[in-house]
């Protein structure tokens, strides 16, 4: 429970990241492509992973934040693309994340388990993302790059939604931090690290907690 409330900040780190990884590649479409493969590889490795390992209790891993980041970028591209010029096609971009949870609802009310599933594991959406909304936070960072201030002004007002609300999540305000810090130039490449890294260690700390569960019960 304590590890999980302190590394709040590290979503909205990720997506500060995805802000500056976005707004300076030079192949859109190829990033938001990585992002979900990402998502497909992780949804498959969970899958492998809990054939040969199970909690006792039938906990199933959950994270999986390429979600997240994709229809986060997903949301940015949408905004750039309006920007364009292609307003109804940025427009379609930007609200793909709801209509997707919205399809999958009517799944799901249909009665269609195994679809909705299917469905679910191919097409990221908000409703299965690890932190919902809070991805719309990226997108306004896009928004306001060029404006340190304004993007942590918002990371604060997130903050402040989510202590009203009485939800841990209001701990990501210390990630303004970091973010606020940052100088703009770019560190050691790390390209493809974090789309290893990520997957592989909630994968070890599930298989860790599963073979410590079995031998608990």
């Amino acid at each position: 429970m304590v590890a999980s409330t302190l590394i709040r900040p590290v979503p909205i780190i990720f997506f500060f990241v995805s802000v500056i990884g976005f707004t300076h590649t030079h192949d859109k479409q190829r990033y938001l492509l990585r992002l979900l493969v990402g998502f497909w590889v992780m949804n498959i490795g969970n899958l492998i992973v809990q054939h040969f390992y199970q909690i006792h209790g039938g906990q199933a891993i959950t994270n999986n934040i390429f979600a997240d980041l994709f229809l986060a970028v997903l949301t940015m591209y949408g905004i750039f693309t309006f920007k364009q010029g292609k307003k109804l096609l940025g427009l379609g971009i930007i609200l793909y994340p709801i209509i997707a949870s919205i399809v999958a609802l009517l799944f799901v009310q249909a009665g269609n388990g195994a679809l909705t599933q299917i469905f679910l594991a191919i097409f990221p959406s908000v409703l299965l993302a690890e932190y919902n909304f809070l991805l719309y936070l990226a997108a306004l960072m896009y928004l306001f790059r060029h404006n340190r201030n304004l993007q942590v002004l918002c990371i604060v007002i997130f903050s402040i939604i989510y202590l009203l609300m009485g939800q841990t999540q209001w701990i990501m305000i210390f990630s303004i931090i970091p973010i606020y810090l940052y100088n703009g130039q770019k560190g050691r490449s790390m390209k493809y690290f974090f789309y290893i890294f990520y997957p592989a260690h909630i994968w070890v700390l599930y298989i860790i907690a599963a073979i410590m569960s079995n031998r608990l019960s």
